[in-house]
């Protein structure tokens, strides 16, 4: 369907404004309506939950103005009682969502991770029109929308927990106030606001709390050491029961916050694969790796990933190769940094880390660390390449997965094994430490044909050596700060590089909508 209207249809479509410039396909919204000869096509009160259910989600996450005006306008116009005013906003609407998804692929990593939405989106496709107009000829418009959904269950879990949130905001929700480390047994100053925010959060039952209450507990006692122990595994934090600033900040961070990060993070989902098939998946604020093999959760893993000043990037790989005892060239930001300062404080530095100074990275020569003069070489015009022998202290461990990308990220083992018991682990230059190292090599190359025998060998002498894959797995890097565990709760993570932080907005209600929908 792609012709230029009649001006009979384009003046129906403005008398079915409800207010002048509303819509903002004129002319598509006059050839479609011209083929249902003017008649309302949104009868299905589920095509238009679930599409007030999406836009909605938008609208609470913050992205775009005018996603924000679109779910005031039409739960506005569906109260009206106004079918001709509703259904062309709708159908205007739905346009608009499908160039807003047509758009993610390309501009999503900068909408979901600081920017906002612009009106520089594609067109509507005639595809997407004229698959509109076909789902409303055979009264399917439900599914047609539905089916613009990210094709993930997370996506109806994470709205049922919006619906819930919101369902919580409208009762009384305390802050907790007292300050310093507060440890189990500790007096409380005011227990009763501990006890109602663990139950407001979910770590505590009504009944526990209101029995807490009428004891009249003022101590830090065992039922609530445990509950917050619950809340801090939910949020990412070190279980260790003891109240201290970060807890704190998690117990009082605000339902609209939260339903906002929800609502974010349900969009992101639009973003990552959702096929198993055989594919790494790192979320990078989880500090977690994840394989999938055959839809099939083979490992999972602790990883390093980079500081906030060196941040690890959202990118997409293959991962073709093992190698092992690999020696690591070191990137020059590194090498000026990191390592430089060091080698010009101790001269023995470069030596007892094992590292080769070479005149270049193509057939170098080897240059001696004593021909190197360091009163006249500084960080910045240092004229050599710097790589580390392979070995026990090389930086990259005994293993690198090899992942080709424009980035230069790949992961790789570490002899820093402390940092793996750390909370928070954004301590690397970018690339992806992995604490099971040892054990994903095992796998993707038992899973390639390679003897244990050969495996062991590499494995117990320093040499290099590379081991092609003989099927290259998917590895793809995600952020994601929320999502719906396996047992139905909420996880929260912290936003270690600030990519939740959003404009500051009037946020819509999903909950009437979401409620009434039997898709949730």
């Amino acid at each position: 369907m792609q012709q230029k209207p009649s001006l009979s249809a384009l003046t129906w479509v403005k008398q079915a404004e409800s207010e002048v410039g509303v819509v903002s396909h004129t002319s598509d919204l006059a050839n479609i309506y011209e083929f249902f000869s003017f008649s309302p096509i949104w009868h299905d009160y589920r095509a238009k939950d679930e599409l007030e259910t999406q836009i909605n989600i938008i609208s609470l996450a913050g992205l775009s103005e005018d996603f924000e005006w679109r779910a005031l306008m039409l739960r506005d116009l569906r109260s009206s009682g106004d079918w001709r005013a509703y259904d062309v906003f709708a159908t205007d609407s739905l346009l608009a969502l499908t160039r807003y998804i047509d758009g993610i692929p390309t501009h999503g990593k900068s909408w979901f991770f600081g920017t906002d939405i612009t009106d520089d989106l594609p067109p509507p496709t005639l595809t997407k029109i004229n698959g509109l107009v076909a789902a409303g000829s055979r009264n399917q418009l439900f599914d047609y929308v539905f089916k613009l959904r990210p094709d993930t269950p997370q996506y109806r879990e994470m709205a049922k927990a919006i619906v819930k949130l919101q369902d919580v905001e409208q009762r009384y929700w305390p802050k907790f106030a007292q300050g310093g480390l507060i440890r189990p047994g500790k007096e409380l100053d005011d227990a009763d606001s501990l006890i109602t925010s663990l139950e407001r959060h979910g770590v505590l039952s009504g009944t526990e709390a209101q029995r807490l209450k009428i004891a009249q507990v003022s101590d830090y006692n065992a039922t609530l050491v445990g509950a917050v122990k619950r809340f801090q595994a939910r949020h990412g934090l070190k279980e260790d029961g003891v109240i201290g600033n970060k807890t704190r900040q998690w117990l009082n961070k605000s339902v609209n916050a939260r339903i906002q990060i929800l609502a974010l993070n349900m969009e992101r989902l639009r973003l990552w694969p959702t096929e198993r098939s055989k594919i790494i998946l790192v979320n990078i604020p989880n500090y977690e790796m994840e394989l999938w093999i055959d839809s099939e959760l083979v490992l999972d893993s602790k990883v390093v990933v980079g500081r906030p000043s060196r941040r690890t990037p959202l990118f997409d790989s293959r991962l073709d190769s093992v190698v092992f005892n690999p020696s690591w060239n070191v990137p020059v930001t590194i090498m000026r940094k990191d390592i430089l300062p060091k080698a010009r404080q101790d001269n023995e530095y470069l030596s007892k880390h094992s590292y080769t100074v070479l005149s270049s990275w193509v057939n170098g020569d080897v240059i001696p660390h004593s021909d190197i003069d360091w009163d006249n070489v500084t960080d910045r015009n240092f004229p050599y390449r710097l790589q580390q022998s392979p070995g026990d202290f090389n930086a990259l461990g005994r293993y690198k997965f090899n992942t080709p990308n424009g980035n230069a990220i790949y992961l790789h083992d570490t002899p820093a094994k402390s940092l793996f018991s750390k909370e928070r682990r954004a301590f690397s230059s970018g690339c992806i430490r992995v604490q099971k190292a040892e054990t994903l090599a095992q796998v993707l190359l038992s899973r390639s044909g390679l003897e244990f025998g050969d495996y062991d060998y590499y494995r117990q002498h320093l040499e290099t050596k590379w081991v092609t894959l003989r099927q290259k797995v998917a590895v793809h890097t995600i952020y994601q700060t929320a999502w719906v565990n396996g047992e139905g709760n909420v996880e929260f993570r912290s936003d270690v590089y600030h990519y939740d932080a959003r404009p500051k907005r009037t946020l819509t209600s999903l909950g009437a909508v979401a409620a009434n929908n039997p898709t949730f």
